[in-house]
């Protein structure tokens, strides 16, 4: 079988994605792209005989690119996608991978114009072995029936969006942003979709900064088959970046934590938990994109498939609708 050959937009964790593609051996990394043409010099060192571009269309019209990972401003994902689409790549594409719902809208269109090609986005919690563990857990029925399950992007970079390029876009959304890595996690541990939601936002943390949008919002979930959650997205705080996530069965619990989780079977506090060491995140930022190339060459399944990656912002779509109307909503998936 023919190796693809991939070009990568964007070189800030497109470097991520550069060196994962260098490491499988189905692929050859052909073209890498940036418009920083310092940053673009380094990163080209790291590959040597890798062609370096500074325009995309050098990327996105080359009829010799099988694959594109688009790592660019999230303002440039939707064209950018549509445009390899369009050219006949298949594409990998940073989250958020749109901005805005009626552009989910479209690059869905698209992809019914062109079925054969395939498109998934960075949703790499899924690959976190801690996580992994967990879904095993529960698809072994180790947590009875799930009826409540939480988890907080906890992001503590703040300055990301009061002085980095996201707070100079017209519209940036931290749920969109951040909260799809956890939307996407809760459903795929509950193997379950989320319904509705109802959040609420505020922008106490970000105040005067001119960031116009919320930086830290709650919202309550409820899932298809009866279990409800809370999922949180909290730029501003005076944390690490960490993940908190709580899962409850009728039969355990799970808490996680920085350097380990715990799971409880039992309320007698005289019992302890069972320690879980996995590695949490413990995961290369370019981990999803074998199993994208496997299922590209119809060898294989992807880790996020492209119903996922549709799911998972349906859901941050409600939650910023929900956010600023201050009522519920029932999710639409695109």
């Amino acid at each position: 079988m023919a190796k693809l050959r991939v070009a990568v937009i964007g070189l800030g964790v497109g470097e991520k994605h550069a060196e994962a593609i260098a490491g499988i051996p189905e692929c050859e990394l052909a073209v890498i792209c940036d418009t920083n043409p310092t940053r673009l010099a380094a990163v080209a060192e790291r590959f040597p005989g890798v062609l370096a571009v500074q325009s995309d269309t050098d990327v996105l019209d080359d009829p010799a690119i099988d694959l594109v990972c688009i790592a660019s401003y999230d303002d440039s994902h939707f064209s950018q996608t549509m445009r390899a689409l369009e050219q006949g790549k298949h594409v990998f594409v940073e989250k958020p991978f749109v901005l805005h719902e009626e552009e989910a809208v479209l690059v869905r269109e698209q992809l019914r114009r062109y079925p054969n090609l395939r498109l998934s986005s960075n949703l790499v919690l899924r690959r976190s072995p801690r996580f992994l563990d967990l879904r095993q857990r529960i698809i072994a029925g180790d947590f009875g029936a799930l009826y409540h399950l939480e988890a907080e992007y906890n992001y503590g970079r703040l300055e990301k969006i009061i002085e980095g390029w996201r707070g100079k876009l017209p519209f940036y959304s931290a749920v969109h942003g951040g909260g799809v890595h956890v939307a996407d996690l809760l459903m795929w541990l509950a193997r379950d979709r989320i319904v509705e939601v109802s959040a609420v936002g505020n922008a106490v943390a970000s105040k005067g900064s001119g960031f116009g949008n919320f930086d830290n919002v709650v919202s309550v979930l409820r899932f298809a088959r009866g279990a409800v959650g809370k999922l949180g997205v909290n730029f501003g705080c005076r944390l690490p970046h960490f993940h908190a996530v709580a899962v409850y069965g009728t039969k355990a619990t799970f808490l996680n934590g920085r350097e380990q989780a715990w799971l409880y079977t039992t309320p007698d506090p005289h019992v302890p938990p069972l320690v879980l060491d996995t590695a949490y995140p413990g995961v290369h930022k370019g981990a999803l994109i074998a199993s994208f190339v496997k299922a590209i060459q119809g060898t294989g399944e992807a880790d996020v498939s492209e119903d996922d990656v549709f799911s998972s912002l349906s859901v941050c779509f409600a939650i910023e609708r929900s956010a600023h109307s201050g009522l519920p909503v029932k999710v639409h998936y695109v």
